[in-house]
């Protein structure tokens, strides 16, 4: 059986009971998935290599139900981020309809947040930025294109900003296009995921994937408190841990 010898040593904090591989052939297969542009079908594959007989079908459980609790472990673990926003929303296929992917990098390119809507308007922009801002504090600046809904949600969030008393956190407001081009780059590694997905197959798996993409491309920003010394794949078997 093919493991890494890092991952016999973890004692896990995720739950693995009941399973019929071992926690790090599981680790490592969500890793490849949301590290590298590889299906389901590779991975099966590259497993096979090793001796591990795991169906495609199984991999994309492992992702699902793993890939998002390492995100939220790293959220825990996230270092914290530039006041100056770039705040933009994508496209992706979901079970063959097109939704939007909100995401916000700062000035640096580091991920802010992320989150997938199936509606693309006032009320989604709003809950974006407070999800956003119930993790990393409210922003002194957000950059965002010329979206209307993103701007009303903004103005809504100041609205309340001035009702709490808090006239000092105001959040000032740019829609400049080329400052905007920084987080419109970022979303590549989700698009490269989705086109090798083919799209994807449900929004459970749609946001699984997201969040493991999310998750790896942080790692490498070196956005993981107290990470200098580990490599990317230590980073991201730690969090198991």
């Amino acid at each position: 059986m093919f493991v890494h010898s890092l991952m016999l040593n973890l004692t896990m904090a995720l739950s693995f009971a009941n399973k019929q591989f071992p926690s790090a052939t599981i680790l490592m297969s969500v890793r490849w998935y949301v590290a590298y542009k590889l299906s389901y079908r590779d991975i099966e594959e590259l497993l096979a290599e090793r001796g591990v007989q795991v169906d495609h079908a199984t991999i994309n459980r492992w992702v699902c139900e793993y890939a998002p609790q390492l995100e939220a472990a790293f959220r825990q673990r996230k270092r914290a981020v530039s006041s100056s926003w770039r705040m933009d929303e994508t496209y992706v296929k979901v079970k063959g309809e097109w939704q939007y992917l909100y995401r916000a990098v700062d000035k640096y390119g580091d991920t802010i947040d992320f989150m997938l809507s199936e509606k693309r308007d006032e009320l989604a922009a709003r809950c974006f930025f407070q999800k956003a801002i119930k993790q990393h504090g409210i922003p002194e600046k957000v950059v965002i294109d010329k979206s209307g809904s993103n701007a009303a949600a903004l103005d809504t969030i100041n609205w309340q900003i001035c009702f709490a008393g808090m006239i000092g956190c105001l959040i000032e407001v740019l829609q400049i296009k080329y400052l905007n081009n920084l987080v419109e780059q970022s979303h590549r590694p989700v698009k490269w995921k989705m086109r090798t997905a083919l799209g994807f197959k449900s929004v459970l798996g749609a946001e699984a994937t997201i969040a493991g993409v999310e998750l790896w491309q942080m790692l490498r920003h070196g956005q993981m408190e107290n990470s200098s010394k580990m490599s990317l794949w230590e980073q991201f078997y730690s969090l198991a841990a």
